[in-house]
């Protein structure tokens, strides 16, 4: 018998390996994203390099259009728009960080509605990818 009251089952977005293969091969992140746009870990990539730069606008504009490409890939896979997305799920991890890299930014550069936004729609997707990802 099914739990009715569980809520919707996780989602797990599909694994791209020649795009995490090239990533992890040590390519630059502007190449992958350019080579395959649908990759939210290259865009988080981007976001969380040009943040650290001290380029809040740009990261922000990294971190959305990995966060749009993301949100894409979870309706095709069948999500509603609530649940868990685990980060635990490798391929899930580049949209997670989007999220997170979007709150980052949207929070420097002054959209402190648009920051606590994302943070809880983090939070809400994965407790584990808040805890590791808003660290301090």
């Amino acid at each position: 018998m099914d739990n009715l009251l569980a809520g919707p089952p996780p989602t797990h977005l599909p694994d791209l390996p020649e795009a995490r293969e090239a990533l992890e091969s040590g390519a630059k992140a502007s190449d992958v994203a350019a080579r395959f746009p649908a990759f939210p870990a290259a865009w988080a990539t981007l976001a969380e390099e040009y943040f650290a730069q001290g380029h809040a606008v740009t990261s922000y504009a990294f971190a959305r259009t990995g966060y749009h490409r993301g949100l894409d890939q979870l309706r095709r896979a069948g999500w509603k728009g609530h649940g868990p997305i685990p980060w635990e799920h490798e391929p899930n991890r580049g949209f997670l960080r989007c999220l997170s890299a979007l709150a980052r930014a949207a929070l420097a550069i002054g959209e402190k509605d648009e920051a606590e936004r994302c943070n809880q729609f983090l939070k809400d997707s994965s407790q584990t990818a808040y805890d590791a990802l808003t660290k301090g």
